[in-house]
């Protein structure tokens, strides 16, 4: 009887272990194929050259952090002499809704300032790797001009 028992008792254990480790083998499936397939990267960079009135362009990378809710946004006035450079960086939200995209997402940066002081981007939900600078009223600037940077992979 003993031995019934104690053979039992390490059957549940036999089995026990091996169906612990089946489900962490399982869970560490589905973790890969969520981090490699649907997960986003916290810190995305956007780059590209916007219009300026009165030099030759201003080259333009804001790196948002999604997780983190900041944003550090580099400006360099091309043709000037000596070039201009400024570098800013602050609080990032996030908003859904841009134009009749509900699912976009408008950038704010600085968006814990006054209004004067904030800026605004945009991506359409089927286009994120491309994001518009958007006027005062959170409106994509309508110009044969490029106010656009694109996703930097």
């Amino acid at each position: 009887m003993k031995k019934t028992i104690i053979i039992c008792i390490a059957a549940f254990q036999l089995l026990s272990c091996n169906s612990k480790k089946s489900q962490e083998e399982d869970n560490t499936v589905s973790i890969d194929s969520v981090s490699t397939n649907n997960e986003i990267d916290p810190i995305r960079v956007f780059e590209g050259t916007l219009p300026c009135a009165d030099c030759n362009g201003i080259q333009t990378v804001l790196k948002v952090n999604i997780v983190d809710n900041n944003f550090e946004l580099t400006s360099i006035y091309e043709g000037k002499s000596p070039e201009k450079k400024i570098v800013e960086k602050g609080n990032l939200n996030t908003e859904k809704g841009l134009d009749k995209d509900k699912d976009g997402t408008i950038y704010i940066l600085n968006w814990d300032k006054p209004q004067t002081e904030q800026i605004y981007y945009g991506y359409y939900s089927n286009n994120p790797e491309k994001l518009y600078r958007l006027d005062r009223d959170k409106k994509i600037i309508k110009s044969q001009l490029h106010y656009f940077l694109e996703l930097n992979e």
